[in-house]
């Protein structure tokens, strides 16, 4: 079977559309779960079925468009696009379809269909990375260790133990800090030099070693310490020392000279949410406080979802040949995603009687950014590049 629809003729094209369609749709859904008081996992509270699903529907469908327009370039081959790429597509879907309907949809076929997606990525593009002997090859380890919370998570819901499968969801999302830390060292001072030279702004970015050294073992030892939780002490310290290192590098990108350019800012926005989350997880777990207690959303919404926004918006316009610019319309999206994220986090605190209309607003606020990103962007992504070359 050939498949010649533009949405599939390059691996980024489906799951940057699908991402910011899920979660255009599973966030309302997610509120009138909450607001009614429904089970979507039978046994286990509800928000572990949202956070299963930011996690391993909204997040790994970015992951997977990233990755699928990453590969190539990294190791000069040919795109993925085409049968193997609607294929891959069509079981991500088919594990967000059994998650949705999972209290009628029996374990051992949700497991099957959920676990199914993240080994045939791995299959997808493990061949050209290895041959290639590929530095990146560590993100195969990332892949796998993400399924492997998602086993996880599965036993967990079989055995109704809401506590392993908080701590299969935790681990899950400092993996993917992990990612955006490593990922978010490359392209920001990439970016942001590349820009403000076209500018001619004059800066000088400052890159420490023995901090791009440190930091990615500092966030496998936040992996290690929340699986193995001593207490909250260590993990609370470990929080800060975190956050200051995220801040002294942050420090070295000149994030106040990008004010001129929406894409790069968004970048130093998403990225200041990691230094910020930490500093809300250290304070939630050593004192205890209320204000602080939904570090969890800082980083789900502040850090992971707004550089997904940033990212996906930049990389689709380089992958269907148009200028590197973003139309007012994505900057509204941008700042409407930045207001959900402040919301979330902080509006319990400033309204503590109206945790309800704090919830809708926040939740309103996420919907019409990805309402504007799918209007904006799904034209994009399902019509051939404007350039004539193919992909």
């Amino acid at each position: 079977m050939v498949i010649r629809h533009p949405l599939f003729a390059y691996g980024f094209r489906p799951f940057f559309f699908f991402c910011g369609l899920f979660a255009l749709l599973v966030i309302p859904a997610w509120l009138l779960i909450l607001l009614n008081n429904a089970e979507p996992l039978a046994g286990l509270p509800a928000q572990l079925w949202h956070a299963h699903e930011m996690l391993f529907g909204f997040t790994v469908a970015a992951i997977t468009g990233f990755l699928l327009s990453g590969v190539p370039s990294w190791t000069r081959n040919r795109g993925f696009g085409g049968l193997p790429v609607f294929t891959l597509a069509l079981v991500w879907l088919a594990g967000r379809a059994a998650f949705s309907l999972a209290p009628f949809c029996g374990l051992p076929l949700l497991a099957v269909l959920e676990l199914a997606f993240l080994p045939l990525l791995i299959a997808l593009i493990a061949p050209p990375i290895i041959r290639e002997r590929n530095r990146n090859i560590a993100m195969l380890l990332v892949l796998l260790a993400l399924w492997l919370t998602d086993a996880l998570f599965l036993y967990a819901l079989a055995r109704t133990d809401a506590t392993v499968a908080s701590r299969a969801l935790l681990t899950a999302m400092n993996i993917v800090l992990l990612l955006l830390t490593i990922v978010g060292g490359r392209i920001l001072p990439a970016f942001t030099s590349n820009a403000l030279r076209r500018a001619n702004i004059t800066f000088n970015l400052h890159r420490y070693a023995w901090l791009e050294a440190l930091l990615p073992a500092a966030m496998i030892a936040v992996i290690v310490i929340d699986i193995w939780q001593p207490g909250p002490v260590l993990r609370g310290w470990l929080a800060f020392i975190v956050a200051t290192m995220h801040v002294v590098r942050l420090s070295g990108w000149r994030s106040l000279r990008t004010g001129g350019d929406p894409m790069l800012w968004v970048l130093h926005l998403a990225y200041a949410w990691l230094p910020l989350g930490f500093v809300l997880k250290g304070t939630a777990l050593l004192g205890e406080s209320a204000w602080a207690q939904y570090w969890q959303h800082g980083f789900g919404i502040g850090a992971i979802a707004t550089m997904i926004l940033a990212v996906t918006t930049r990389t689709a316009l380089g992958h269907t040949g148009r200028p590197l610019t973003v139309s007012r319309p994505i900057v509204i999206a941008y700042l409407l995603l930045a207001l959900a994220a402040l919301l979330r986090v902080a509006g319990p605190a400033v309204w503590p009687d109206n945790y309800s209309d704090v919830l809708l607003a926040a939740g309103t606020s996420w919907a019409l950014a990805f309402l504007i990103y799918v209007a904006v962007y799904g034209p994009i992504l399902a019509t051939p590049r404007v350039d004539g070359k193919p992909g």
